[in-house]
């Protein structure tokens, strides 16, 4: 049985392109793999945070993997910052990095761009993501397009650690899921839908009344032609509308072009838009259950425990082969 790890930031509730892209996979993939889902809260303040908003999203989104299908019987759910091996190995993998190296990562780029002060985590953090994977002897990590440079890395720092110590460490595989992994800003098409886009109306949250819901799929870009046809190039909205519909319900895009041949946009949003209120109802009601339940700090609890259990055998093993501290007899 193959190792999965994933992990997700606490920093607002996540979208519909969260769920599509990551979260519904998950779900598939627990079944016949050892999985680690982790809210990583130590990747969310490399930026400034409010701690009790952090908070809030932290709980939040533990409701919302279980509300999506994670089984705590059959996954490991767990918050970074409860296990605190991540942050240790974090800084070992720092120690193994290189700046030129954290310099070409795209996300830090982007995230600094403008900016008079960057944190110095935001630099260094994906050695800490490089720990959160490395921990559990992770085979596979799930993750959208925009994280594929990360891994990379991931690996390069495993198989330089492998030489320069001891081969103690699985170099992991990147998964990027085929359908749906890329779910675009419905004000937007050509960029990605993301819960930071200052226009609520770009994104679709997965907590997002059914009203709101209707109102933001109708009032998605589209084009004047008045075609519904998949053409990312020249018909990005429509494309993305396409998607979505199709990633909702499992029809196929070719089996709902010829659904709608000949008709108009309003009638395509309109089932568009039902299709994405019956994807996420059953989810918002398990979430609602779960927010404030003593059922949801026990699965977390008992999370920590395991992935705690697994992540310091690792470190010990790490820390050996660095040669830190002293070997018990």
């Amino acid at each position: 049985m193959k190792t999965i790890f994933s992990g997700i930031q606490p920093s607002g509730t996540l979208t519909l392109g969260n769920y599509l892209g990551a979260l519904r996979q998950f779900t598939e993939l627990q079944d016949d793999h050892e999985c680690y889902f982790c809210i990583v809260d130590e990747h969310a303040i490399t930026v400034p945070q409010d701690r009790l908003e952090l908070r809030k999203n932290i709980r939040s989104l533990a409701a919302l993997y279980l509300a999506s299908g994670i089984d705590p019987e059959k996954s490991t759910l767990f918050i970074q910052s409860e296990v605190p091996a991540h942050a240790q190995l974090g800084w070992m993998m720092q120690s193994i990095s290189y700046i030129g190296e954290l310099e070409r990562m795209t996300q830090f780029k982007d995230k600094s761009e403008g900016k008079s002060a960057v944190s110095a985590a935001l630099f260094t953090y994906p050695a800490l993501m490089a720990a959160d994977i490395l921990l559990y002897n992770t085979d596979i990590v799930p993750v959208g397009d925009d994280q594929k440079q990360h891994l990379e890395l991931t690996r390069d720092l495993a198989q330089r650690f492998n030489n320069r110590y001891n081969d103690i460490f699985t170099i992991p595989e990147v998964r990027i899921p085929k359908v749906g992994a890329r779910i675009m800003s419905l004000k937007d098409p050509l960029k990605k839908m993301s819960k930071s886009d200052e226009n609520k109306k770009g994104f679709i949250s997965m907590l997002d009344e059914p009203k709101q819901i209707i109102k933001k799929i109708k009032s998605a870009v589209t084009d004047s032609e008045g075609i519904i046809k998949y053409d990312k190039e020249n018909k990005p909205g429509v494309s993305n509308l396409l998607t979505i519909y199709s990633s909702c319900t499992g029809e196929s895009i070719e089996s709902l072009e010829k659904k709608y041949e000949g008709k108009g946009y309003g009638d395509f949003k309109q089932d568009v838009a039902e299709a994405v209120v019956n994807l996420l109802e059953p989810i918002q009601n398990r979430y609602y259950e779960l927010i404030e339940s003593k059922e949801l700090d026990t699965i977390l609890d008992e999370g920590a425990e395991k992935a705690s259990f697994k992540a310091n055998k690792m470190l010990q093993k790490a820390k050996k082969a660095m040669g830190l501290g002293r070997v018990k007899k």
